[in-house]
């Protein structure tokens, strides 16, 4: 099994489930049968980029989402509990919310500088 075809599975299920779908309803949305879905997640076909790109549409998202996986652990020592933390509830939402999230931080630093 590829790693790639692991991370990008992992992604499509990580996305689905943040927006709420399970694999039937994404597979509907993408026009695809059920199985296939599951088979893609669980690193068991070869996705061709024509279907990663009805899937991302179907996701709502842009086909590079579904290459962005970095894992939040490892990332960050003992220490930065806190930042792992963040960084986890911030991949979980899009980029308005991100950008707005961004946008308060710098207010706050600002006011402490």
């Amino acid at each position: 099994m590829s790693d790639i075809l692991k991370l990008v599975g992992s992604r499509i299920r990580d996305i689905r489930k943040l927006r709420g779908l399970s694999q039937e309803s994404l597979a509907e949305k993408a026009g695809f049968n059920s199985s296939y879905i599951g088979f893609i997640e669980r690193a068991e076909r070869n996705i061709s980029l024509k279907n990663i790109e009805k899937i991302a549409n179907a996701l709502e998202v842009g086909v590079h989402q579904l290459f962005t996986y970095v894992q939040v652990d490892g990332e960050f020592t003992d220490s930065e509990k806190h930042l792992k933390e963040i960084t986890h509830m911030l991949r979980r939402r899009d980029s308005k919310d991100t950008e707005m999230a961004k946008n308060i931080l710098i207010e706050i630093f600002k006011r402490y500088e």
